[in-house]
């Protein structure tokens, strides 16, 4: 990795940026300057964060050697049935050096399950009764006399049905709202970013399941990508920290007495 690359790699991360607001969001970059009753829907905040990508690009290149570090493989001991990752994916989805391409994709998601959880908490009809989720539920649940029904899944609909009768509503639409919010403040700040992508993937799901498509394909199958680079993906944010401190599964974080992953930051001489 040299400082050139990490330029280039700067490049294509803020394009990308530009590419996934101006295609799958509604003019992120022409709204109001600053919107007082969405926060988080204001144009500043589309340019404060792709300043972010573009400052977090300049300081990696600063860090690093004018020579470059080398991020070549060493020889893996062959193993019996085990197939191997293309170079490109091992370095996207495991090198530091390498995350600033998920910065674009986490911008933005986490801005816009932080947009919708932000509506939803402003409002009463969610915060207050949930009457807005008993409107949603009535209609998703809905079976007209000609045509075909919202929801595919008979089962589904039964589900949702239950719900509303019970009127689970009147807390199930506090959970929506909040859960919103979390979700995209964790992946703006790489906070255990597998996790919230996680959790944004099973509201998407559930909303596809509804029969309510509106930007659920897009931000669930950019989701699964931040799920597949989680050790990675939250490296320009907390997880920078968290990871090693709280550690995996399978390897205890300094917390538990061990090492956790991801414990090579960008500047630093590699532990290899």
């Amino acid at each position: 990795m040299t400082r050139s690359r990490t330029y280039l790699l700067t490049a294509i991360s803020a394009v990308l940026f530009i590419l996934l607001s101006w295609i799958f969001a509604d003019g992120l970059f022409n709204k109001n300057w600053w919107d007082s009753e969405a926060y988080s829907n204001s144009a500043i905040f589309t340019y404060a964060l792709l300043a972010l990508i573009v400052a977090s690009g300049l300081y990696q290149a600063r860090q690093l050697p004018e020579r470059g570090i080398s991020t070549e493989f060493g020889d893996v001991t062959a193993t019996e049935g085990q197939t191997e990752d293309p170079r490109f994916w091992r370095l996207l989805s495991g090198n530091v050096y390498w995350s600033l391409l998920w910065l674009p994709l986490r911008f933005f998601i986490g801005r816009e399950w932080l947009t919708a959880g932000e509506e939803k908490l402003r409002s009463s009809a969610w915060m207050d009764g949930g009457t807005a989720l008993k409107g949603y539920w009535t209609g998703a649940t809905a079976v007209p006399q000609t045509g075909s029904p919202k929801i595919t899944y008979a089962w589904y609909r039964d589900l949702l049905q239950y719900m509303l009768n019970h009127e689970w509503y009147t807390w199930f639409a506090k959970l929506i709202a909040i859960g919103e919010f979390l979700v995209g403040l964790g992946l703006l700040v790489g906070a255990l970013v597998a996790i919230a992508a996680f959790f944004g993937t099973v509201m998407n799901f559930s909303y596809l399941l509804a029969g309510t498509a509106s930007s659920n394909p897009v931000l669930f199958g950019l989701s699964v990508f931040i799920i597949l680079g989680w050790k990675v993906a939250g490296y320009w944010g907390l997880d920078r920290y968290l990871l090693p401190a709280l550690g995996v599964p399978w390897k205890a974080g300094r917390v538990f007495g061990g090492e956790g992953v991801g414990t090579h930051h960008i500047g630093e001489p590699s532990r290899a």
